[in-house]
């Protein structure tokens, strides 16, 4: 009994594995028919799921968003001022459309691993005290300006075209 429970086991995660496969493989196929998706595929440490999370989701925003500032605030990647009399807060942004602002913080959060501009502007917002979630948001929004001059101008990302990135290389 024990011996045919685990051989359903086997089989069934022989099947599971095939069709993670053949699921990569479509996904793989859709990125390559996405118009704009080649403009943010050399992005540091994107991969194909976290590429195909942000055609998918912050393409749109990009496609229809009239500013960056526009496309910022409907990926929650700006915060929210309140301000009443004397007082004034700066907050977490609620109505943001949430799956475009997880591929953004997903890929933001990776991408400070392999680039250091990014590494810098995270490490740079923890310093001033900010915690994890708060940074990766920042590091976000920094993004989503390079996403939106890509997007925009129909240009490939370049690291050596970032004008950040390059002044960050030629300090060290």
């Amino acid at each position: 009994m024990l011996a045919e429970l685990v051989g359903a086991q086997v089989r069934l995660l022989r099947i599971l594995l095939a069709t993670i496969a053949e699921l990569d493989r479509a996904l793989g196929a859709g990125l390559l028919g996405h118009a704009k998706a080649g403009l943010l595929a050399p992005l540091p440490r994107i991969g194909e799921v976290s590429l195909a999370q942000v055609a998918a989701e912050v393409g749109p925003i990009l496609d229809r968003a009239s500013t960056l500032e526009h496309a910022t605030a409907e990926c929650g990647a700006a915060p929210v001022t309140k301000a009443s009399g004397k007082t004034k807060a700066v907050t977490f942004r609620w109505a943001a459309n949430t799956k475009a602002r997880n591929a953004l913080a997903t890929f933001a959060g990776n991408s400070r691993h392999s680039s250091p501009w990014a590494a810098k502007v995270y490490a740079d917002a923890r310093r001033r005290g900010k915690h994890h979630p708060h940074a990766v948001r920042i590091l976000a929004r920094a993004w989503l300006r390079v996403m939106w001059a890509c997007w925009h101008n129909d240009t490939i990302y370049d690291p050596a075209r970032h004008g950040a990135e390059r002044r960050l290389a030629a300090r060290t």
